[in-house]
Order: structure tokens, then sequence, then C-alpha cells
């Protein structure tokens, strides 16, 4: 791990093309360092659009924040993130995940109702854009569970289906930069779980990044991205997520599914 994250650190960006679709114009760029290369997306924090509900800091860091969060507990969820310099300033800089060449394997689907993959879970019905009806549904296994602990975790208001790619075993999520808020926000697409005990592998996970919390380590490397009273509330959420066991829920006060649901 060290060694992407240098080469992420110190590597040349060349800049491939811009993402489009981005609503901060991320770009694609290959990071090269002593004769090795990745892919990355890089999100100058210049290209930032201003937002009413996180006003403190920028999303870069709070995209940094999320990797040390998902590593720390052992989720492995987000990909290696630093923030860096780059052609515009600074900027954060997350290793491309995933071969472009190749079809992604959905982790959420919108389809009709007969074609629900077996076993996935159904979150919301509605209509597609010829008035035809249509369901949110996702896959139902581990990895996938995992990061709606996270997401819970980092009160990520903006968990997409097109946010999460498998790799390997495993399913790694991206772009959480307006996560980690002091105000319940979460806004998922990953509901199926909803009040649900959590398997013990997350609470074991939870546990370990409740013990990294309380060392200096973590915490300083958190106080650099985020506010005091933001790791305030990211502790409060651990501390709840140990004592309930059990997923979130829904709430009235916020919407629960973001948009566009992909």
């Amino acid at each position: 791990m060290s060694e992407i994250l240098d080469l992420l650190g110190r590597g040349d960006l060349r800049v491939l093309g811009r993402i489009i679709g981005s609503s901060n114009s991320a770009l694609l760029v290959e990071v090269s360092l002593d004769g090795q290369t990745a892919l990355a997306i890089h999100k100058p924090i210049a290209f930032e659009r201003p937002l009413w509900d996180y006003p403190n800091g920028d999303l870069a860091h709070r995209e940094h924040a999320a990797y040390l969060i998902s590593e720390a507990g052992g989720f492995e969820v987000v990909p290696p993130t630093v923030v860096r310099e780059g052609p515009w300033g600074l900027g954060s800089t997350q290793q491309w995940v995933g071969d472009p060449d190749q079809p992604i394997d959905p982790v959420v689907v919108v389809c009709a109702a007969a074609e629900v993959p077996q076993e996935w879970l159904r979150v919301i019905e509605g209509q597609d854009e010829d008035g035809e009806a249509v369901v949110l549904a996702h896959a139902a296994d581990s990895a996938v569970r995992s990061v709606a602990v996270l997401d819970a975790v980092l009160n990520n208001s903006d968990r997409k289906g097109s946010h999460l790619v498998r790799v390997d075993n495993g399913v790694r999520g991206f772009d959480h930069g307006v996560s980690l808020g002091v105000e319940p926000k979460l806004r998922s697409v990953l509901w199926g779980w909803a009040g649900d005990p959590l398997p013990s592998a997350d609470v074991d996970r939870l546990d370990q990044l409740a013990s990294a919390l309380s060392e200096p380590i973590l915490r300083g490397a958190l106080t650099t991205c985020l506010t005091a009273d933001e790791v305030a509330a990211l502790e409060a959420r651990v501390a709840l997520l140990r004592r309930t066991r059990r997923h979130p829920v829904p709430t009235t006060d916020w919407p629960a599914i973001p948009w566009p649901a992909m």
C-alpha cells in the first residue's frame, strides 16, 4: 500500500481527459514515478463548486479522510487517496479501480421488477422516462453490506449506484467528497438492510476503527482534513453503531436516495 501511496503522492501527473458529467471537473490522469505508472482520478480544489451544506474545508480533504477511515477500520472500500499539488494547485488524487477496457460488474441496478437478479435486495420502485415500472435493487453479498456500514460511518450524502465497482473479491467505492458532515445526511441506494442487525465482521471493523480513533496518529491525520466538530460527530456515529449493532434506517429529515440514483 505504501508504494501506491508514494506513487500517487510524488509521481508526475499527465492529464488524459476530463470525466464527462463530473460536477467538479474530475480529471483522469496517469501518474508516473521511477518507471511505475498508474491511472488515477485527480480533483483540483480550484474546480470545486461551493456547497451550502459543507461550508468548511474542501471536498478533496474529505476524500482523503474517507480513505483514512476506511483503512483504519479494515473496510478496504475507498481506493488509496492522497492530497497533493497538481497542474491547478492542491487536489485529491485517487487510484483508478477496475479495468477501463472491461465491462463493469454492476452492484446496483435499475430494471423491470421481473429482471431483478435472484437474492438481490429491492430498495424502491418507480417509473422510467417512458413511464414503465422499474425497481432499484442492489446485490446482497457481504462486500456490499460492508460498504453500507462504512457509508453510515462516513455520513455519506451521495452513495450512487455508479460509485461502486467490484474488484477481485471485494467492492470499491469512490466519490466521498460530500461526506463526514456534522448533521445526519446519509443518502444512499444501499438501504436493503435498513434496521437489520450488523454482521459480526462489520462490528469487528467498527471496534477496530473506534480503537484507531482513540490513537493520536489517526486523529492527527483527520484534524488536517476535518473540523473538530466533524471528528467528534464521526466518533459519535461509530459509537452509536457499536451500541445499536444495527444498520440505520431512513428518516424524514433528509432525502434517503441521492439524485440521480445512478
